[in-house]
């Protein structure tokens, strides 16, 4: 289908790459630092140790995890945890259970990257002193007027200020490597930093040193989301543009750090600790002269940053529902450019989320403690993923091994410390994290417990008496072409609610039955369609092999179906009624939807029942199967169906004599 990118680098798409994958992890000098000075004393040991332990973890996490490895996972050239649990699915029904939880946590993540990238930037306004005093809830407002506007152009997608992201981010990355490079005279010590013998100091040494880990984690949240964009720009661009990423990262960050140990001797602890509040190291290396652009820089970066993840998380949902994760939910293309999705309800979704974060830390500094937990849930979860996909592939068991001691070792470190986080915020996206879990979970559940009781039939049992109906001019005719959906694998089955729905709530008289099956497959971007003629111009059954990226547009796919039919000379659509048939007319085509519902005579264990509760709790405020499948309602019947779920046991009435 022409959709897979090229994993060759080019200059084009090394921009492109620059304004897609990395405005998350490119963001993160605005707050790291500060996090982990805020409320210690300006010490060599933390600046060097800590400045080591971000060197270190961009190294073995971000390059040699991610753009290394985790990389090389790509399904037909798309990336994320979706993408991963598709290609390993087949093999092992428990993936679904990381790929639901890394999931949960990435969208949870997405609430919080806007608020953080956006305050911490607009704080930078309290710089200046010509400004005056700028409390924070003026720094709040205006990060949520950005965040607000952000949201609501969300709709009209981003094709046109889209190609600005790159070109402004290589403004940005510019300017951190300047801004670094500034201060790395400072103090020529800091370049002791590269060694990890300082890293492995601070976390032994220095008092509670480990936990400064969930403080060094934020240099990293951005990796994920260089997987997930895989499918944009592609492994080369990614791999190329990290080499200048990175080391425009790495000097800024040593000029943080070369700034820091020049304020020693002000910051040396009991009242005099630094205080996250008062001063950021990000600003203190801008001059005076460049603050207000620089200002203008940082918060165009963080607007890329949030973009990048609101887009993300639409893509994690629009594949979520594709794979029976996720309610049905309406999805907008507002351009015609690969990727862009717009979802209506997540996107409300998230921006309730992210102004109620803004109102409940309003500084960046507070932010700080809940940011990170989640991710690192994400991380061990595609970690786990991964372990399985290089299993599926036959890799070394020594070599799995390995990978999963050194990277759930590094991860599950990130995890403990974070996890002191949880009373001063953290809470907040474990709650979040969750409830969208929660939801994953009912929605995969009840389909399980809900398919396990589904009827199938012989479809040839039940030809004969179709085609007799198809002839019997006593019964009205329903539609010329009568069309059902039905979820039979086997061409050979078919649903017994649709033979019941044909022949006995009330007998549907058509020419033509059509039976239309839509298979979901672990490749992204595959069109297919095959055609089984039970019996001809009768009896049609037609299967859609569609991508878990292609959106199911039914009507507008079989419609094309049925023109390459009626090309081929292999069905005749024409109206059967004779003053129609002379001129030519086309019958009409009636399609027939099944709504389902929970039977009362169920007698269900507790936790089924509870699942299937929660299941049509959530059917509520999903999108409905027409709309769901791309069907036009004028064109469509609803008919309710009892879903009768283990039926209890029977009464044992006794009669007796009036």
């Amino acid at each position: 289908m022409g959709h897979k990118i090229s994993n060759k680098a080019t200059a084009a798409g090394l921009v492109i790459a620059l304004g897609i994958v990395f405005g998350d992890i490119g963001t993160s000098p605005l707050y790291v630092f500060n996090a982990i000075c805020n409320g210690r004393a300006i010490t060599e040991n933390l600046i060097i140790g800590s400045l080591s332990c971000i060197i270190w973890t961009l190294t073995l996490q971000t390059t040699i995890k991610y753009v290394l490895l985790t990389l090389k996972a790509d399904n037909k050239g798309e990336g994320g945890i979706f993408s991963l649990f598709a290609l390993v699915r087949r093999h092992g029904r428990w993936a679904v259970f990381p790929a639901i939880v890394g999931g949960a946590a990435l969208l949870a993540d997405g609430m919080i990257t806007p608020p953080i990238s956006v305050i911490s930037a607009v704080e930078g306004l309290q710089n200046i002193k010509a400004l005056g005093h700028i409390n924070d809830w003026t720094i709040v407002i205006i990060g949520l007027a950005i965040i607000t506007i952000l949201f609501f152009f969300q709709q009209f997608g981003t094709s046109n200020i889209g190609k600005l992201f790159g070109p402004v981010m290589i403004i940005w990355f510019g300017m951190l490597a300047v801004l670094g490079m500034l201060h790395l005279k400072d103090d020529l010590n800091i370049l002791r930093a590269f060694n990890p013998y300082y890293a492995i100091k601070l976390l032994t040494k220095y008092p509670a040193g480990f936990w400064i880990l969930g403080s060094v984690f934020l240099c990293t949240t951005g990796a994920e989301a260089l997987y997930s964009d895989l499918g944009h720009v592609g492994r080369g661009n990614i791999r190329v543009s990290w080499i200048f990423v990175k080391a425009c990262l790495l000097l800024n960050y040593l000029g943080q750090g070369a700034w820091l140990l020049t304020q020693r001797h002000m910051y040396t602890g009991g009242s005099h600790t630094w205080s996250a509040d008062l001063r950021n190291p990000f600003y203190e290396l801008v001059p005076h002269f460049f603050l207000i652009p620089a200002i203008l820089i940082a918060t165009f970066a963080a607007i890329i940053a949030s973009q990048a993840l609101i887009s993300g998380s639409f893509t994690l949902i629009s594949e979520a529902i594709k794979l029976n994760l996720w309610p049905k939910m309406k999805i907008v293309f507002p351009t015609v450019e690969r990727g862009q999705t717009f979802i209506p309800g997540i996107n409300l979704l998230l921006f309730l989320g992210c102004v109620g974060i803004t109102l409940i830390f309003r500084k960046s500094a507070n932010m700080d403690a809940a940011y990170g937990l989640a991710i690192t849930v994400c991380m061990i979860m595609t970690s786990c993923l991964f372990a399985y996909y290089m299993f599926t592939r036959r890799i070394p068991i020594a070599a799995i091994v390995a990978y999963l001691l050194v990277f759930l070792a590094i991860e599950t470190s990130f995890l403990f410390a974070n996890v002191v986080k949880f009373e001063h915020g953290g809470y907040v996206t474990v709650i979040m994290g969750s409830m969208l879990f929660l939801v994953m979970f009912i929605w995969f559940k009840s389909r399980r417990v809900k398919n396990r009781y589904v009827e199938f039939v012989r479809l040839e049992d039940y030809v004969p008496i179709i085609q007799e109906l198809s002839n019997d001019r006593t019964i009205p005719k329903y539609s010329t072409h009568l069309v059902y959906l039905t979820s039979a694998n086997n061409p050979k089955e078919i649903e017994h609610k649709i033979i019941f729905s044909i022949l006995y709530r009330k007998p549907k008289r058509a020419d033509i039955y059509w039976f239309v099956h839509v298979d979901v497959l672990d490749d992204p971007y595959t069109m297919e369609y095959t055609v089984h003629t039970i019996i001809p111009n009768e009896i049609i059954r037609v299967e859609f092999r569609l991508g878990f990226r292609i959106d199911h547009r039914v009507q507008m796919m079989f419609r094309k179906v049925v023109e390459d039919m009626v090309r081929n000379k292999e069905v005749n659509i024409v109206s059967r009624y004779e003053s129609l048939s002379r001129n030519g007319v086309m019958g009409d085509f009636r399609f027939i939807v099944m709504e389902k519902f929970l039977s009362r005579d169920n007698d269900l264990p507790l936790w089924e029942r509870i699942m299937m509760r929660g299941y049509f709790i959530l059917k509520r405020f999903s999108l409905s199967e027409e709309r769901g499948f791309g069907l036009d309602s004028s064109d469509v019947t609803l008919e309710k169906y009892p879903i009768v779920v283990s039926t209890p046991t029977e009464y044992k009435l006794k009669r007796i004599e009036a």
